[in-house]
Formats: structure tokens, C-alpha cells, sequence
């Protein structure tokens, strides 16, 4: 089974600084057939403007995940951590038993693109967490998070693997699916068609029940693959 979410229907979220579109029910927008799928909570597509961000705040057992498609996250917590992101890279912050964080545009003149992106953890409390890293793409398909953190991808406290995918202008790409678990992939960049569905950017898809994805990429592609339990 394919459920497409088309970009102009998700939630939308205007704070002059902030332009954000939810894929999911998210602050002051519900939707009660939007509340996730599996374990994936959240995907909010953020944009903010220069020298403007996500003011000191807190969060637990949650694991969030951003992934910056233009500009750059300044990102300071209470455990320490000052870093900068950049465009292309994956952060991943477990929440555990508690952490406060803000996340800023430094830029002066360059508006700041990212995805915000929320899995719930199988276990709750312990340990906050603090990963950051960029990944050289070695195939169309290629592990960025994993739950062991195999081959230098960053570890997930779920049952849960997160994929980058990049497909060129008319590349195909066939995907053998495992039966009981749950896809979902939100597109970034391209065109897509999807088992005879056609995806735009800032479509997400869910996909269950389903043995094989059939891709084909109309335009160069970028998007994230989310496999979950």
C-alpha cells in the first residue's frame, strides 16, 4: 500500500522568522489522520531567516534528527556540545532523561533550510546523546543512521534505518522490501515516480505491504528513506 502526503497539504506554521511546513500534527496544527507513521513522529521542513532560530528549549526521550539542505545550524546544549552544521550534514541529538538546546541561522545574509525530524525511541530515559556527521555518498542508497551505528553511521536508540538517496536525471533504482516493516521517504530535491506514483519535491510517501519499489528518477533526486519497525 502507497499513501501519499503532497506537500500542499501539510500543516502549515508562519512566525515571520520562521516559515515551517509539518508533514505530521505539530504545534498548533492536528490532524488526527496525520499523527505519524510507526515510530516516526515528525518531519517539519523549516526555513529560517538570517540571524534568527530556535531560542534555548527542552526536550526528552526523543530522538531528533536535522539534516540541512542550505545554509548553516549554529547548535549549543547543555551538555556542552557548540557546533556548527552545514549543508549535507545529519545531526542527532537523543534527548534521554532531558536536554535544553537552540539552534540559530549565523548567517547575516543566507536564509537557513533544514529538516527537522523526530523518531521515537524504543527505550526512554538515560544518557542525552550528541552525534554529527557528514556522509560521502557511495550508492544511490546510503545508511546515514542505524541502531548499532554500523560501518561509522550514527546510532539510534530505535528499531530503525535512516537512508539518504540520491538518484541522477533517469536513473533507475529497484528496492526489495521486507515484509512487516514500514517505508516511509520524504523527496527534498527532483522528481520521482514511486511504483507508478509520481512524487514532487517536498512529497512524502508511506509505504507497507508492498514486496518491491520500482524508482525512477525524472530529474536528479535527493530524498530520505526511512525504514521502520
Amino acid at each position: 500500500m502507497i499513501n501519499v502526503r503532497k506537500a500542499s497539504e501539510r500543516g502549515q506554521a508562519d512566525f515571520g522568522w520562521l516559515q515551517s511546513r509539518h508533514t505530521f500534527s505539530f504545534g498548533n496544527y492536528y490532524d488526527p489522520r496525520y499523527m505519524g507513521v510507526s515510530a516516526l513522529r515528525v518531519i517539519n521542513d523549516d526555513r529560517v531567516i538570517p540571524g534568527q532560530g530556535f531560542a534555548t528549549h527542552g526536550h526528552r526521550d526523543m530522538e531528533i534528527i536535522s539534516y540541512v539542505i542550505s545554509g548553516t545550524i549554529a547548535h549549543k546544549d547543555s551538555y556542552g556540545h557548540v557546533k556548527d552544521l552545514p549543508a549535507g550534514e545529519f545531526q542527532l541529538m537523543s534527548a534521554g532523561s532531558g536536554i535544553y538546546h537552540s539552534e540559530y541561522n549565523p548567517s547575516a545574509t543566507e536564509p537557513l533550510h533544514f529538516l527537522q525530524i523526530w523518531i521515537q525511541p524504543a527505550t526512554t530515559g538515560g544518557q542525552p546523546e550528541y552525534q554529527q556527521k557528514t556522509f560521502e555518498q557511495t550508492e544511490a542508497l546510503t545508511a546515514v543512521i542505524t541502531p548499532d551505528g554500523r560501518d561509522g553511521t550514527l546510532r539510534i536508540k530505535q528499531d530503525a534505518t535512516v537512508y539518504r538517496l540520491q538518484l541522477a536525471d533517469a536513473e533507475q533504482l529497484t528496492l526489495p522490501l521486507t515484509s512487516g516493516r514500514t517505508l516511509y521517504l520524504q523527496l527534498i530535491k527532483g522528481e520521482l515516480t514511486l511504483n507508478g506514483t509520481q512524487l514532487n519535491v517536498g512529497d512524502g510517501v508511506s509505504v507497507t505491504d508492498e514486496q518491491l519499489l520500482s524508482m525512477l528518477a525524472s530529474e536528479a533526486v535527493e530524498a530520505l528513506v526511512f525504514d521502520l519497525p
